[in-house]
């Protein structure tokens, strides 16, 4: 339900430009992800995944010069199934896509 647009990156492969100390961490359900949130404006920045523990999941919002918008297509996951949980992995219900509106100039 928090809407970002998450990419993956290995534990070790990322770094903080800025903001670290200002970053808190939560766990929920069986408390092996490590959710981190700013503590400032509240926005997520990434987990470690408890699907694969040697992996983050980015939000790509947080990334130095990547945008969502970006992206071409993002696929939507239910926001309940979890690959631990469900043989096959997450359950996609849609994707998104981007569509730039150029405003008519007359």
């Amino acid at each position: 339900m928090r809407g970002s647009v998450a990419v993956s990156a290995e534990v070790g492969d990322l770094s903080f430009e800025s903001g670290e100390d200002a970053l808190t961490q939560y766990r929920f359900n069986t408390g092996v992800a490590e959710h981190y949130f700013c503590s400032k404006c509240g926005i997520h920045t990434h987990h470690r995944r408890r699907s694969n523990p040697n992996q983050y999941s980015v939000n790509a919002a947080c990334l130095d010069g990547v945008s969502p918008f970006d992206l071409a297509e993002v696929p939507v996951f239910d926001g309940i199934t979890h690959p631990k949980d469900r043989e096959g992995g997450y359950r996609v219900v849609g994707y998104l896509r981007y569509v730039r509106w150029e405003p008519e100039v007359s």
